[in-house]
């Protein structure tokens, strides 16, 4: 798998930005409180779970995405293994289902670009297996969802 992310390929890759009326300390700091991450993360329409949350590099978050569609309640296991967290700068860590031989595990790495006006750019890039992968994931509308996520983000540091 580490041999899949050692090259990163542009027909793989998804960046979504979010330019955040906050300093990155701030949104950073969203980032390392579980708590936190349970109230903002997550597409509109569903809530989080956390099964477990060990945030720090070599830590993971488990937790399942719920929502309710035509009357039934889904859950959607997922976690992140965080591999590199430099504070105020970056966020690295491999995504995928609980299954530890996931084959669409993707990696994902979130920058924080402090502004001179103390706003910040969050980039959020995610590297997948594979462009077939990538085309299936936007497909289902994951570009939309990560989307709702950061402004769900911009929504909880603005309270």
């Amino acid at each position: 798998m580490a041999k899949l992310f050692e090259t990163w390929s542009l027909d793989r890759e998804i960046v979504l930005v979010k330019l955040l009326n906050h300093r990155r300390e701030k949104v950073f700091a969203a980032w390392m409180d579980p708590k936190a991450l349970a109230e903002w993360y997550g597409p509109a329409g569903l809530s989080i779970e956390t099964h477990e949350a060990d945030i720090r590099e070599g830590g993971v978050w488990r937790f399942d995405m719920v929502g309710v569609f035509e009357g039934k309640e889904q859950r959607f296991p997922n976690l992140m293994r965080f591999l590199e967290i430099v504070p105020n700068e970056r966020i690295v860590m491999d995504y995928g289902t609980p299954d530890p031989d996931d084959p669409d595990r993707f990696r994902a790495t979130v920058t924080f670009d402090e502004q001179t006006d103390g706003k910040t750019v969050l980039t959020m890039r995610q590297l997948h297996p594979s462009a077939k992968r990538r085309q299936v994931v936007i497909g289902f509308g994951a570009v939309e969802y990560g989307l709702q996520t950061l402004d769900g983000l911009a929504a909880w540091l603005d309270r």
